[in-house]
């Protein structure tokens, strides 16, 4: 049986829904500058999480010892608002509960994701490893 949503491909087969998000942490780290490059370069970009569920993937990609305990996402503060790097509308937020540091920082103007799962604005000179898409 195939919900009337989904509609019919073929006779007795119906289209489902997917998702499909390809993340690659990189072996090396590089500078939020350097990460963005390699990963325009080799990849598409670095990457944005915009939803729970991304960032629960995003999240099992990077619980490894031999991960940095931050790393690069393509989130930047440009002007006065974050956006990320790709264009994507930033709709998913995963700053820490009561962290205000993020919405006006002075030096710590790229965004990273932390094993514990949350966002940190950080310092764009640290080398620490990234996520691509």
């Amino acid at each position: 049986f195939c919900p009337e949503s989904y509609g019919y491909l073929l006779k007795n087969t119906c289209k489902i829904p997917f998702f499909c998000f390809n993340l690659m942490v990189d072996e090396v780290t590089k500078t939020w500058e350097e990460a963005l490059e390699h990963c325009r370069e080799t990849h598409t970009d670095l990457t944005s999480l915009n939803s729970e569920t991304e960032q629960r993937l995003a999240l099992s990609e990077i619980q490894h010892d031999h991960i940095t305990e931050r790393v690069w996402i393509g989130l930047r503060f440009l002007g006065d608002r974050w956006l990320w790097v790709d264009g994507d509308p930033l709709v998913y937020e995963a700053w820490p509960e009561g962290d205000q540091e993020h919405q006006c920082p002075l030096r710590k103007r790229c965004g990273a994701l932390t094993k514990e799962g949350h966002w940190e604005n950080w310092d764009c000179e640290e080398k620490v490893h990234f996520i691509c898409y």
